[in-house]
């Protein structure tokens, strides 16, 4: 069915939704890149049985790992056939504020239009997010998308995702973030990094919350954190995780019991985001269903 959409849906690998809901939609993908110990691999390429492993990696690893966005070329691949289909492209990609994906779709967009292409029907999202935010909007676009939307009624119907979104995330660790140089506001909190568990939210760029002190108190803000997403309505809810499925499931079945529902999905982050926070990381939050489409 979502083959023959007009408007075709794009987003990059750091969406973290699962492949379930990716070919449900028919939504398409381009890679982002990660390099550890010297080996550059395209996210899309490293499974999510190799996850564990990746991380286990990255914690004995004696340097960083680094990352980096799809080139222009990556995005023509993709967007080529979709316009030569006569589709209409709603890309949608992680916060620029953070990455330079979104720049490079715009150019892969620049250059279709000068070829006389049919760049001009592409629709590029800045989602200003990531990871479960990130997710919740590609799946708003691809929902009105398959209900027969055009390519700027998807992208509108992305933009009322992300208008009420919120999510919360704990790590373990600055640590990665102060290496990975994505530390943005949360920089503040680096004099106490070693006595905190630091709660963050990804809002363009990355902002702190609040610190606790344990991970057992972080799990509970968290917890507390969905009681106030409820009951400001945001009722289409995920739970997102590094390396850490039994917190990640003890938190769904809170959220079930406070939401009254199974969330949207349960996002374990890959490889290219994970490099830069580390295993470890717990989060919940979402958007309202109505904002969503659903």
């Amino acid at each position: 069915m979502s083959a023959d959409n007009a408007t075709a849906i794009v987003c990059d690998t750091t969406a973290y939704l699962p492949g379930e809901l990716i070919a449900e939609y028919g939504i398409h993908t381009v890679s982002l890149y990660v390099t550890l110990d010297g080996v550059q691999r395209a996210e899309a390429d490293i499974s999510a049985a190799e996850y564990d492993t990746f991380y286990e990696r990255l914690s004995a690893s004696p340097g960083i790992a680094t990352t980096s966005q799809p080139s222009v070329g990556d995005f023509v691949s993709v967007y080529g056939p979709l316009l030569d289909e006569g589709r209409e492209i709603v890309s949608l990609h992680l916060s620029s504020g953070i990455s330079g994906t979104c720049d490079s779709a715009r150019q892969a967009r620049q250059q279709l239009i000068d070829e006389g292409r049919g760049g001009e029907r592409i629709h590029i999202f800045d989602s200003r997010s990531a990871c479960g935010g990130l997710g919740l909007s590609v799946l708003a676009a691809a929902h009105a998308a398959r209900q027969g939307a055009s390519g700027a009624d998807a992208l509108a119907a992305a933009e009322r995702a992300r208008s009420g979104l919120k999510i919360w995330f704990a790590i373990d660790t600055l640590e990665y973030l102060r290496k990975g140089g994505r530390i943005g506001a949360a920089q503040a909190l680096l004099g106490s990094a070693l006595q905190i568990k630091p709660i963050l939210t990804l809002d363009e760029e990355i902002r702190p919350i609040e610190r606790v002190r344990t991970r057992r108190r972080a799990f509970e803000r968290l917890v507390d954190y969905a009681r106030e997403r409820q009951a400001d309505g945001a009722d289409a809810w995920v739970v997102q995780h590094i390396h850490d499925r039994e917190n990640a499931d003890r938190l769904v079945a809170h959220g079930r019991e406070i939401f009254g529902c199974d969330p949207v999905f349960i996002g374990e982050i890959g490889p290219v985001i994970g490099a830069h926070i580390g295993p470890g990381l717990l989060g919940i939050g979402g958007t309202s269903r109505e904002a969503l489409g659903f």
